[in-house]
């Protein structure tokens, strides 16, 4: 049996919540998270047709890029559209989440994909690099178990640093304590001071497993009252964050990476800024989604163009002003999450053995066509 909180739960692993932007309504969105889980279904939005869709399919669990609620309902009134589609979501028990700018910034997900998509390589982070706070967890246990301790914490995922599992520090010393008349000392007595050889165990850790490290290692100790230091530490987790820049293979055109990018995403058109389209350009910045605004970090990174959704106006007429130019190919090429989504559950659904029903939804949701 599984239910949509061992499913998140995973995903979490992946693209932690703490790697959304502030106020991103990320998460559960209808339904319960203790709901079982028989047959899932991946899509880049949440609309009614996609939502018949479901029902059709006998989908129990819909996971989405974007949230189906971007505003909260004030008045559940079945004469809105958006609210008759998630009266429909309850009548038939569809429970819906939504991973949005947790996936956009995860290492390896959305804008990593739209960089390998469009041929990008040698790639880094695009807006300002952010760092998952890690701690520093120091703890004192006698000798005889301290490995015991060592596979406790490893087993919850302290002690992982980049590629290396387990990974912890020891130094051996002398523990003393004096436990008083109400106290219940699994080594010594009432009363009296009492020396221990110990061992110093050090491991770090990130905040996101703070109490799941800390619950295994009170179960893991054998003291009433264990001691234990720990720590912040400044900029050791994984680096996350928006966007990517990267260089092209072979220099090309602005009008000819324009016209493979309309190609690789089958794309009916899309729209340029630039006021030299025949330069040549070797140096690429993508950000998934509506990311005008950010035009001025690619350019400082030394991006010879922009790829980005939803470009406005004005925004567009200050892309020209400032030399730099900019494809944009609309918000809908983010529903490579589909494809890509489908690949990470299907490798989970094998390794926990849950034994889903997995689909992609086949509907295109982009809500503009082009005649």
């Amino acid at each position: 049996m599984v239910k949509v909180k061992d499913i998140v739960s995973r995903f979490a692993e992946f693209a932690p919540p703490f790697m959304a932007e502030k106020g991103d309504p990320i998460g559960l969105q209808l339904g319960s998270l203790e709901a079982e889980v028989h047959k899932l279904m991946v899509t880049l939005d949440v609309r009614p047709e996609v939502v018949q869709e479901a029902v059709k399919n006998k989908v129990d669990f819909i996971f989405a890029h974007h949230p189906a609620m971007f505003k909260p309902v004030k008045q559940f009134d079945l004469a809105d559209p958006q609210n008759r589609m998630y009266a429909e979501l309850l009548k038939h028990n569809i429970t819906v989440f939504a991973a949005h700018t947790n996936l956009d910034n995860a290492n390896g997900g959305m804008n990593d994909w739209l960089a390998e998509k469009m041929n990008l390589k040698k790639t880094s982070i695009l807006l300002p690099t952010q760092h998952e706070q890690m701690f520093k967890l120091a703890v004192f246990v006698p000798q005889k178990d301290a490995s015991k301790m060592r596979t406790a914490l490893g087993a919850v995922g302290a002690g992982q640093i980049g590629n290396y599992n387990n990974c912890s520090y020891s130094l051996e010393g002398v523990g003393r304590f004096q436990p008083n008349n109400q106290a219940h000392p699994t080594i010594g007595k009432k009363g009296s001071l009492t020396e221990v050889e110990e061992e110093k165990i050090e491991v770090v850790l990130p905040a996101r497993k703070k109490s799941a490290v800390l619950k295994a290692m009170f179960a893991a100790h054998p003291y009433e009252e264990p001691v234990f230091d720990l720590f912040k530490i400044e900029e050791l987790g994984q680096k996350y964050g928006m966007g990517r820049i990267g260089f092209l293979e072979e220099p090309q055109t602005v009008r000819q990476y324009a016209e493979f990018c309309k190609k690789t995403f089958k794309l009916q058109s899309l729209r340029v800024v630039s006021k030299e389209p025949d330069k040549k350009i070797e140096r690429v910045a993508v950000l998934g989604g509506s990311g005008g605004k950010f035009y001025t970090e690619a350019q400082q990174q030394g991006a010879q163009l922009y790829v980005t959704g939803d470009i406005s106006y004005h925004t567009g007429h200050d892309i020209l002003a400032s030399g730099l130019s900019a494809l944009d190919p609309g918000h809908h090429i983010e529903s490579i999450c589909k494809e890509k989504l489908l690949e990470l559950f299907t490798k989970w659904n094998v390794e926990n053995n849950w034994k889903l029903c997995l689909i992609a939804s086949k509907l295109n949701t982009d809500p503009f066509m082009f005649i």
